[in-house]
């Protein structure tokens, strides 16, 4: 609990301290009072928040406790709750779904990945999630379906089976995939080109049909690697080629695995996302050179994800 008193009649503090509050998923029980439950990332919070109002000549204290009871625990978990939010945002979702036929891919995947940071700002802040969270993230889910139905239609299904352990045989061979490339397959060339074989060359497919027999095929039914199980294309090229002890790729798979077939968020999916319909919409149909724009993007997030969470400067 935070407990705060500020002096003078100047909204100015008030709305700092307010909106850094309220950002955070910080509930107020009265005017001046203010909990989160405790953990590392809230005693932070507070603790700079409650600097701020000393520095202004107010007060602060900050009031660890626990609830007395199971009532009360109930309660204080109520003032958490963000159904209303959720209902909101579905409303916002099922608006874009609706508008889906009329948009083009660039614009609907742009109107998609803005939907899918408004539910991660609200998970963010859901300390106590419940079927409301649920609902939201197979709502998205089905939404992405929805929008690779109209736009991807030759989106792979998930093979069953052991994944094969490959060896350095795959080297200056040719690599294919389905043209207009997105998440998996970008990263999937992404990762080829980087790790497994630096001479590759690439044929972007007009149709899955289309792939010459002495080519390597990539995330399409029918391919030498594509989903298997509950792996996504990237996933299964990492631990065909042993790289699946790589933290840095370990850590970009849960990335794309997010992106592509949902599960458990991941802070910067919402922000990749966006960063590739950008070099989308500006390369058009160059899969070349949108393959070029991200794998500096690519190559800046590996470098990032080498280096424990938190350790960073």
């Amino acid at each position: 609990m935070l407990v705060v008193s500020l002096p003078g009649r100047s909204q100015t503090p008030r709305m700092r301290l307010w909106r850094a509050l309220k950002g955070a998923g910080a509930e107020a029980l009265r005017d001046g009072v203010y909990v989160l439950p405790d953990n590392a990332s809230a005693q932070d919070l507070f603790q700079a928040q409650a600097g701020g109002v000393i520095d202004t000549g107010g007060t602060a204290q900050i009031v660890p406790f626990h609830a007395t009871d199971a009532t009360q625990e109930a309660q204080l978990r109520a003032v958490f709750d963000r159904s209303t939010l959720y209902a909101e945002w579905l409303e916002q979702l099922v608006a874009v779904i609706a508008e889906l036929p009329g948009l083009t891919e660039s614009e609907a995947r742009r109107r998609l990945a803005a939907a899918r940071r408004g539910l991660e700002g609200i998970v963010a802040i859901d300390f106590f999630p419940g079927t409301a969270r649920d609902d939201a993230e197979s709502a998205l889910r089905d939404a992405e379906q929805t929008l690779n139905g109209q736009f991807a239609q030759d989106e792979p299904h998930a093979a069953h089976g052991l994944i094969a352990r490959r060896n350095a045989e795959h080297r200056g061979r040719l690599w294919a995939t389905r043209k207009h490339l997105w998440i998996d397959r970008v990263a999937s060339a992404w990762l080829i080109r980087r790790f497994i074989d630096p001479q590759a060359r690439f044929l972007w497919l007009d149709k899955p049909a289309d792939c010459p027999t002495d080519a390597l095929g990539f995330d399409f039914d029918g391919a030498t690697f594509t989903h298997v199980g509950a792996r996504v294309s990237f996933e299964v090229l990492a631990t065909s080629f042993d790289l699946d002890r790589n933290a840095g790729l370990i850590r970009l798979g849960r990335l794309i695995h997010y992106l592509d077939i949902g599960g458990v968020p991941v802070a910067d999916a919402a922000g990749f996302a966006s960063v590739m319909a950008g070099a989308r919409a500006r390369r058009g149909d160059d899969d070349d050179g949108l393959l070029q724009d991200m794998t500096t993007v690519l190559d800046c997030l590996y470098a990032a994800y080498l280096d424990p969470p938190g350790e960073s400067p």
